[in-house]
């Protein structure tokens, strides 16, 4: 699990040392059952971590008592992706009727609302007694609905903090914060969490005067390095470090998962040729200002890198943008300027220093954080929770610039969903945005995992864990090239819906030949047969659908014009659009029906 401390201080103060015995299992022995399986179900949250953003990281540990008495686990899981078996179904699964009367740990209380209640109903079925939860759910619109329905289901269920306390308890509650901190903090303050890297000689040098820099650290420091980019949704640099490092920026030895690579430059004063201007493996964007260098604007876009324009271009205002997009945790990987600058816009969460046992001098060599107009060491930042390793000959000194936030802070739901009064004006319609697949409206998105029903390339009917392997594969429906095919199959046994478009986008990014001549002509056709066997086949989807009557329905991306409401309303919004076709579809039907049920019962009360 990633070495991520935390302050005593934020711990509920509802956690002490004492033992409380709160339920009716909980002696001294069942406590230490309780805090090392609920720890073991953090460890395995956190082997999603990277994967699942901006969603939660779920373990789940099912655990029945043996013969002697002593408690033993017969089953685990965790969730990969958003989109795939919840961790709680795949633990189920695992154990199979060892289930009946046995004890569930989750580090978090599962997702449970109208368009999501896999986990719960697992653990349901499953006849499970007894839920071990390490937190409650960050979000106020989800906070606390899945206890409610164990409880109320006549299962017995034990909160950490709340209904078991002591020592132990209090480390495992550590292990379920710190392996959802990104999540805690997003939900909290609205940006993505922050984490500023960099790698120092001992006389606080990240560069020569000349401004070489390879390499300060060890080669277990890099390696330490590409982990951090593989749990991260992004990674940040400046021009600075594009025109003296040319970096890569890729986890090489991270994983699966690769992070975005962006560029803050307010001048687009940047190299023609740079590493990250090859986007094969992983996108780049380039954030500037507006009007900065169209030329070089045209340039980079020609190579397949998205360029994204602000009025002013400044750390804070891209963490907002970053959020908007569904980021959940981003790596600083810049130089002092633009650290400083981080810092300075109060965006920057926690910092990790890789310090090397190296003298290189220099009056004017770089050091790692820039001016922030300090004159005195009593204005000095100081971090919280500090926590010292060696990394081969390197030392790694990290601490937090900010706590992680409170377990039980409200969160208005309204700010992830913007649903707006349609009271307002009588005659505005009400506005439904819908984006992330844990928003109140979150089954209205392709990622949302519902299956349907439809053909395959051969014409044979196939079940698509969702609509976007759906729509993914379908750009590439008829096309007898071996590449096509093979990405085509790579999509429809993607395991998560999010990975089916990383391979479809990436795929039409780099082969653009391979995609379907008659892709554009057919696409909304596709969508829309794609939604409708997933509304109709789904009944509660149906009536969520219907009870938005009245309703414009806005698919709130800030990135995808096409299908996306975009970041000001500048987006064609089809998603919303078709949404809302089918829903004038279902809706004539259902007045069809009974209509012509009324008719039915007129004649059969006639003499």
């Amino acid at each position: 699990m990633m070495a991520f401390s935390i302050p005593p201080a934020i711990i509920p103060s509802r956690v002490t040392c004492r033992a409380t015995l709160a339920s009716s299992s909980s002696s001294p022995s069942s406590l230490a059952f309780d805090a090392a399986y609920i720890k073991r179900a953090a460890d395995l949250a956190d082997k999603s971590a990277g994967f699942t953003a901006p969603h939660p990281n779920y373990g789940c540990v099912i655990a029945t008592s043996s013969g002697s008495g002593e408690k033993v686990v017969v089953g685990e899981g965790y969730l990969y992706a958003q989109g795939t078996s919840p961790a709680e179904l795949e633990a189920v699964e695992a154990a199979g009727e060892r289930c009946r009367g046995a004890t569930a740990y989750l580090n978090m209380e599962p997702n449970h609302c109208l368009g999501d209640q896999a986990a719960v109903s697992a653990l349901l079925q499953a006849g499970i007694a007894r839920v071990v939860i390490g937190i409650r759910h960050p979000l106020e619109h989800l906070r606390g609905k899945a206890i409610r329905a164990f409880r109320s289901q006549g299962l017995l269920v034990d909160v950490l903090g709340e209904d078991l306390q002591c020592k132990a308890i209090e480390e495992s509650l550590k292990s379920c914060l710190l392996v959802n901190a990104p999540l805690l903090y997003r939900a909290a303050s609205q940006v993505p969490f922050s984490l500023l890297k960099y790698a120092m000689t001992l006389d606080g040098k990240i560069a020569a005067s000349s401004g070489h820099a390879s390499w300060i650290s060890s080669k277990r420091s890099r390696t330490r390095v590409f982990e951090l980019r593989g749990r991260s949704d992004a990674v940040i640099v400046g021009g600075n470090t594009v025109r003296r490092d040319n970096p890569q920026l890729t986890a090489r030895h991270g994983g699966g998962h690769l992070p975005q690579r962006i560029v803050m430059s307010k001048s687009l004063d940047l190299p023609e040729v740079a590493n990250l201007w090859d986007v094969t493996e992983v996108s780049t964007m380039v954030m500037t200002q507006r009007g900065a260098k169209r030329s070089f604007q045209k340039f980079l876009a020609s190579k397949g890198v998205e360029v994204v324009e602000f009025e002013i271009l400044n750390p804070k205002v891209v963490m907002d943008y970053l959020y908007d997009r569904g980021c959940l945790s981003v790596l600083w990987e810049c130089g002092g300027t633009l650290a400083a600058s981080a810092i300075s816009s109060g965006i920057i969460h926690k910092v990790q220093a890789f310090v090397a046992p190296k003298i290189i001098g220099g009056k004017y060599a770089p050091s790692p954080v820039g001016e922030l107009g300090m004159v005195e060491m009593s204005q000095a930042l100081e971090l919280i929770d500090v926590n010292y390793e060696q990394v081969g000959p390197d030392m790694l000194v990290s601490g937090f610039l900010q706590p992680v936030p409170d377990l039980m802070p409200v969160i208005p739901s309204i700010n992830e969903t913007y649903a707006i009064d349609p009271t307002v004006s009588p005659y505005e319609s009400s506005i439904i945005f819908f984006y992330k697949t844990w928003d109140p409206y979150g089954a209205f998105s392709n990622f949302s995992l519902h299956p349907i029903r439809m053909p395959d390339e051969s014409g044979e009917y196939y079940s698509w864990p969702s609509v976007e392997h759906y729509y993914q594969a379908n750009k590439f429906v008829g096309v007898e090239d071996p590449v096509a095919k093979k990405c085509l199959k790579e999509i429809k046994t993607a395991r998560s819906p999010e990975e089916a478009a990383r391979i479809g986008r990436r795929t039409q990014r780099q082969r653009p030949d391979l995609v379907r001549a008659d892709w554009d002509s057919v696409k909304i056709d596709v969508m829309y047969k794609a939604l409708k066997c997933k509304f109709t086949t789904h009944p509660h989807l149906t009536s969520m659908l219907l009870s938005s009557a009245g309703s414009v329905l806005v698919e709130a991306s800030p990135h995808d014009l096409f299908w996306g409401g975009g970041r000001d309303g500048e987006g064609l919004n089809y998603l919303g659009r078709l949404l809302m076709q089918l829903r004038s579809e279902l809706l004539a039907d259902d007045s069809a029906s009974n209509a012509g049920n009324k008719k039915e019962e007129k004649v059969q009360k006639l003499p």
